[in-house]
């Protein structure tokens, strides 16, 4: 299978894997021949790119992070504890039910076999608060594995991450979804979030203390730039310095109506040119080795002039993976040539193209 663009893809492609919407819902199954029209209504939902059946890429595998029935019940655990918390039930927040959800995203996790692998995940742009609470908490509970948190911990670290944006609940929808720049004192009321979200999770007696820092604290910065306390370094508890990662990088990688989104590869060095200003640097030197960046199935240029697709991982070299090539810049080799990127140096990733 491999990766193609929505721009680019042909009449007649068969998905290779199903298209999911955030809520865990299929919207077309695999082994689907795309038509026009699904085609059209995949770009219009912002699908950028999907999975399609190549036989010369049969033997890639991509692991995906989630169960569909999993994704489903976190969209629902978070959906139905901001409508809560929106109408004025805060009492009603349902936190047994954050738990069982984080305990189910934990599981998933530590079953798979590769979580390098774990973030490719294929995502329009609907309902984007609710997608962005649980792939931030996916890629969280990544970092946090990687770090060696055990399972109690990693519940605590998942219930905050699922919860960070609770405060959001209270601040006005025309200033969260303004597509123009924002006021300072719009600004300012964003920022509140941070604090609402604490409140609100902090009354709640079943709902521990430290989760609940995750929500105040995952917009500060490791130089002390971040809001609302300005806190610098390991001021910040260990849950916001990984939340705040985990955050910045689902937020750039997702498509908005008013944005694209960015590459894995492009959202990647935008957070490691951060290291030891917005972010902790031995935070991120877990983050590095444990990001897919560029996922399997994605297509690439080589510094050569070579076209392919990324087939596996390099565990803890995500820069450096396999790849298959087909092309001599635009001509068909005859017969395709993999390459392990690691025992070639000299050979460099220089963009992405899924055509």
């Amino acid at each position: 299978m491999r990766l193609v663009s929505t721009r680019y893809v042909q009449e007649g492609a068969v998905l290779a894997r199903p298209v999911v919407s955030a809520a865990g819902q299929v919207l077309l199954r695999a082994e689907v021949m795309l038509t026009s029209v699904y085609i059209e209504r995949l770009k219009k939902l912002g699908f950028d790119v999907v999975f399609v059946k190549d036989d010369r890429l049969e033997d890639i595998e991509v692991h995906i992070a989630l169960s569909n029935r999993t994704r489903e019940m976190a969209y629902r655990t978070v959906h139905s504890i901001m409508k809560n918390v929106e109408c004025g039930r805060e009492s009603e927040l349902g936190l047994d039910a954050v738990q069982k959800t984080v305990a189910e995203m934990i599981d998933d996790l530590l079953y798979s076999r590769d979580v390098i692998t774990n973030l490719s995940e294929i995502q329009g742009y609907d309902d984007y608060t609710f997608h962005h609470s649980v792939n931030t908490t996916v890629m969280g509970l990544i970092l946090g594995i990687a770090a060696g948190y055990s399972k109690n911990k990693l519940l605590e670290l998942g219930m905050g991450i699922l919860m960070h944006d609770v405060g959001k609940t209270k601040v006005p929808p025309g200033i969260l979804n303004k597509q123009t720049p924002l006021t300072k004192e719009e600004f300012d009321e964003i920022k509140r979030h941070t604090v609402y979200g604490y409140e609100i999770l902090r009354r709640n007696r079943d709902f521990n203390v430290v989760s609940a820092h995750v929500a105040l604290e995952h917009q500060e910065k490791w130089d002390g730039s971040g809001y609302p306390r300005g806190l610098k370094g390991r001021e910040i508890h260990e849950f916001g310095r990984l939340a705040a990662v985990a955050d910045v990088y689902e937020a750039l990688t997702s498509r908005r109506i008013y944005r694209s989104a960015l590459e894995p590869y492009q959202a990647y060095e935008y957070i490691i040119a951060h290291s030891g200003t917005h972010f902790e640097p031995a935070m991120l030197s877990i983050f590095a080795k444990h990001i897919s960046v560029y996922p399997s199935g994605t297509g690439v240029r080589l510094n050569n002039g070579q076209r392919g697709n990324v087939i596996k991982q390099n565990p803890c070299f995500p820069g450096r993976p396999y790849v298959r090539i087909f092309y001599q810049g635009e001509e068909p080799l005859s017969v395709p040539i993999d390459y392990n990127l690691m025992e070639h140096p000299s050979l460099v990733i220089v963009g992405v193209d899924n055509r």
